[in-house]
């Protein structure tokens, strides 16, 4: 009887917790959980919005400080020539600028050339591809007939007469080409300043680090990034410029005018994964279709570049890179769609670089080994 008593007022004054009811403890835990999530979010779309915006100031210091770590081991390798680290950076910066102006200079002129005569190639295009494939050219008369049957002479249509304005394309390309040079120059200037300044950013961060044990991580983290990012670059520009080599030299044997422009054009379109690759193949078809009689020569340049980037891409470049440098090809795929979207054809040449940075990073962190094994392959 006195337990009755003793738990009845306990069972009536002490609700039970009701299935699917949050308590208090519960909410305050997820509201807890929700926030830093949401900042997080947050966080990641003002970088993007950010980045997107400020692309003419970002861009450029991007470009200069991949270009410096990639250039950073001749600049040492100068420095060990007892040359200052200011003069070395000089050299290194005039090597690349006149490399790359020689290089526009013998392969832009044959380029400027057959961009001129653009709409003769297209007329000649459409012509080779009407007497390689009769049939649709017999399909398109056709439709032609079809559409224009029943119709009188005045109600056929007319052949229209193609004017030249001059509108805001003349003034958008001005300003288009004021702007490429002005991040041009920035991006030298950076760049300069990046090599001459040696390692002066390193031992400022050395300084700002709190403990000795962060002050080691942190500089392993930052030779390693230098390490990989050169190693990387470097071979890819190797590869890409012997693959360019054994094209232009295949093109040569074949009879292809300017084979030289074409297999240098291939290398660099070459360093965009995916895309490049794609985009040599459809272009070399279109020189051989125009260059070549018949359909079978006319895809002897497209198949040799094929071939070439197969052996490439499965062979060479896994043993020269090894397995350090292999990412998983679906990351690859979206890092390249992102940074195409956001900074245009920079991003695209820079969205493996930044992937490789992350890696680096994610390697040496244990919080972000997760992130590091999803880059994996």
């Amino acid at each position: 009887m006195e337990t009755d008593l003793i738990e009845a007022p306990i069972s009536a004054s002490v609700p039970l917790p009701v299935a699917g009811t949050p308590q208090v403890g519960q909410t305050s835990c997820v509201k807890v959980a929700k926030t830093p999530a949401l900042q997080a979010v947050l966080i990641v779309l003002g970088g993007i919005v950010f980045l997107y915006f400020a692309r003419p100031v970002i861009l450029p210091v991007v470009l200069a400080c991949v270009a410096g770590v990639t250039l950073k081991p001749l600049v040492r390798w100068l420095s060990y020539c007892h040359l200052p680290t200011g003069l070395s950076a000089a050299i290194v910066v005039c090597l690349l600028v006149v490399a790359t102006g020689v290089g526009f200079f013998q392969l832009g002129r044959p380029a400027l050339t057959w961009m001129n005569e653009a709409p003769q190639h297209l007329t000649a295009l459409r012509h080779r591809v009407q007497e390689i494939f009769p049939r649709i050219a017999r399909i398109s008369q056709a439709a032609t007939a079809v559409n224009n049957l029943g119709a009188t002479e005045a109600e056929q249509p007319a052949v229209p007469v193609v004017e030249v304005k001059d509108g805001r394309g003349a003034s958008a390309f001005i300003n288009w080409t004021g702007s490429f040079l002005a991040g041009v120059g920035e991006a030298l200037v950076v760049l300069y300043l990046l090599l001459a300044s040696g390692d002066l950013f390193m031992r400022k961060l050395v300084r700002v680090m709190p403990t000795w044990c962060d002050k080691k991580q942190a500089v392993e983290i930052s030779h390693e990034i230098q390490g990989n990012i050169s190693k990387y670059l470097f071979s890819v520009s190797l590869i890409n410029l012997g693959l360019g080599v054994v094209v232009s030299g295949g093109l040569y044997i074949m009879g292809v005018p300017n084979a030289a422009m074409w297999g240098m054009l291939v290398a660099v379109l070459n360093f965009v994964p995916y895309y490049g690759p794609v985009a040599g193949i459809i272009l070399l078809a279109t020189v051989g279709v125009l260059t070549f009689d018949t359909l079978g020569k006319g895809i002897l340049p497209s198949i040799w570049y094929l071939l070439l980037h197969l052996l490439e891409a499965n062979f060479i470049t896994p043993i020269v890179l090894g397995r350090r440098f292999t990412l998983n090809p679906v990351v690859v795929f979206i890092s390249l769609i992102f940074w195409t979207w956001l900074w245009g054809l920079p991003g695209a040449l820079l969205s493996v670089p930044i992937l490789v940075s992350i890696k680096v990073v994610c390697d040496r962190a244990p919080t972000l080994s997760y992130v590091s094994e999803l880059l994996s392959d």
